[in-house]
């Protein structure tokens, strides 16, 4: 056996905002949810249930956020699934009566209904517990499960209260130890957004590793001296993972990437927008507006193309070419990285984890199949945790990375522009605010209405910080709810403030927002103050 001159981490950041709306018999953006355990975590579980009956020798890394923790775990919006995914295998049985006649359609919508079946059959044999699945593969050594902020805020933008930095750090590993039993020894930065100082807020809290953009460590205050193969220590025992730019290029590029080939299925083709009204409507949340069903008959075109059928056969064999692909590239990039490096590279390979099978249909399969030609004996690297790689090798150069992130232009541009740059003044002042009635009820006698009216405040703002709001904003995706949500944490936050100072607390309306922000039922508002944190 050839020895291996280097090593492959493949990181997937499993992320969602939480989107739970009990006051509503069913809502458009719960489906994020729906859609993505069926068509991302499901599938990758099937693809880790594989490898290991194969005894295949992988490690890949796999980041759960505590959002998504917490509505994997939710019951409501668990048996809300059920319901949807019946009436996915309902529409497919449907197609299938539909389409004969139309070989080609009646193929795919038959596919369908054992994608969707099969789906069913695995939720059901973990028997709803999705995370549970994920802790089999990590008890095996093969993947490694960290975490990230509690409610996934920019970081970089909390900076001016180290308190609400540090709170959503230790309320994102204490939310994943709850969930998960163990203490993640890496962290994912949201957005990747790294700032000199956050490395010691990161320690206190044990963290060992977490992730910059390329020019994260490129450009750090001094030269790297193995570039982004190698991690940097900031100084303090943290080290810093560089995104490498090659391996990122060939999946995430919409020019050059993968999910772009013409052989792969068409995301924006579904028969949610394309049947008759009469025939959808039944699948549609209201009967009226139109969404996704998750059935989709097309391959990738041109705009200069005709709409052309998908073909699994076609897509399958691409998958393996593609896979090949970017093994071959892997390897050749081991054999030529330039200068001498005193330890074997690695090459930092992270993605968000929806792209796989959700955006790119095809994504669990090439992730599987790039995994199981990684494992082949001649091949010249080997695929590792951070943790594996930071046990093996114990030195590395000193250097403190600079601010990044690995939104548009690098920095933090996407959270904070034209779109979205009203929310912060009000952000800012709630953040104080919080600060202020925590220290305010620290020596005072609290009773029990006022601690839960804290512990809502609490969450409320911790909602409110979440990153994904102001992107949607400037994505312009459903920018309308994205203003919606801020607008309503804003008013939920004042209201229970107002009702702090004033000693004013209805009961009735705290239990609807209890109800409605279930999020981190063992939070504790004492833990919202530098001193104690």
């Amino acid at each position: 056996m050839p020895t291996k001159k280097g090593f492959l981490s493949i990181i997937l950041h499993a992320h969602l905002p939480y989107v739970r709306h009990p006051e509503y018999e069913n809502f458009f953006e719960e489906n994020w949810l729906f859609e993505a355990m069926t068509e991302c975590y499901i599938p990758l579980i099937n693809a880790l249930d594989r490898l290991q009956a194969d005894k295949v020798d992988y490690r890949l890394t796999l980041s759960l956020s505590p959002t998504l923790i917490s509505m994997l775990g939710d019951d409501l919006l668990q048996t809300r699934y059920q319901n949807h995914l019946a009436k996915q295998i309902e529409l497919a049985e449907k197609e299938i009566v539909r389409t004969r006649g139309q070989t080609e359609y009646h193929k795919l919508a038959r596919l369908y209904r054992r994608y969707f079946l099969d789906a069913e059959k695995v939720y059901k044999h973990y028997q709803g517990d999705l995370i549970s699945a994920f802790k089999k593969h990590h008890a095996a050594g093969n993947l490694e499960i960290i975490t990230t902020a509690a409610t996934h805020a920019f970081l970089p933008l909390l900076k001016l209260s180290e308190t609400a930095v540090r709170q959503q750090i230790r309320l994102g590993i204490e939310t994943f130890k709850a969930s998960l039993g163990f203490f993640p020894t890496g962290f994912w930065l949201p957005e990747c957004g790294y700032y000199k100082g956050l490395e010691k807020i990161l320690a206190d809290e044990g963290v060992k590793y977490f992730f910059t953009d390329t020019h994260g460590v490129m450009d750090a205050h001094e030269k790297p001296e193995n570039g982004v193969f190698a991690p940097l220590d900031c100084g303090n025992g943290v080290l810093a993972f560089a995104r490498d730019p090659e391996s990122t290029r060939q999946v995430w590029s919409a020019e050059q990437g993968y999910p772009g080939d013409s052989n792969y299925r068409e995301y924006y083709s579904d028969i949610g927008f394309e049947l008759e009204m009469e025939t959808i409507a039944p699948y549609l949340l209201d009967g009226k507006e139109r969404i996704n069903t998750g059935i989709k008959y097309h391959r990738i075109t041109t705009k200069d193309e005709n709409q052309a059928c998908y073909n699994p056969k076609k897509a399958k064999l691409k998958v393996i070419q593609d896979a090949y692909d970017f093994v071959t590239k892997c390897q050749q990039q081991i054999e030529q990285i330039p200068g001498k490096m005193d330890k074997p590279p690695i090459i930092v390979s992270p993605y968000d984890a929806e792209l796989f099978g959700h955006w790119w249909f095809e994504g669990p399969c090439w992730l599987e199949t790039v995994l199981r030609l990684a494992n082949k004996a001649d091949n010249n690297f080997e695929t590792i945790s951070c943790t594996d790689y930071l046990t093996r090798q114990t030195t590395h150069q000193v250097l403190t990375p600079a601010s990044s992130s690995w939104g548009d232009e690098g920095f933090s541009s996407y959270w904070i522009n034209e779109e979205n740059d009203w929310i912060y003044p009000f952000l800012f002042k709630a953040t104080e605010e919080m600060e202020k009635l925590v220290s305010d009820f620290e020596n005072v006698s609290v009773s029990t209405l006022q601690q839960r009216a804290l512990n809502q405040a609490l969450r409320t703002l911790l909602l409110l910080q979440a990153s994904d709001w102001p992107f949607i904003m400037k994505a312009g995706t459903t920018a309308e709810y994205a203003k919606k949500r801020i607008i309503d944490h804003l008013a939920r936050f004042n209201y229970l403030h107002e009702c702090l100072r004033k000693n004013k607390i209805d009961e009735h309306y705290l239990l609807a927002l209890e109800i409605m922000d279930n999020i981190f039922p063992c939070i504790d508002y004492r833990g919202y103050c530098l001193e104690s944190i």
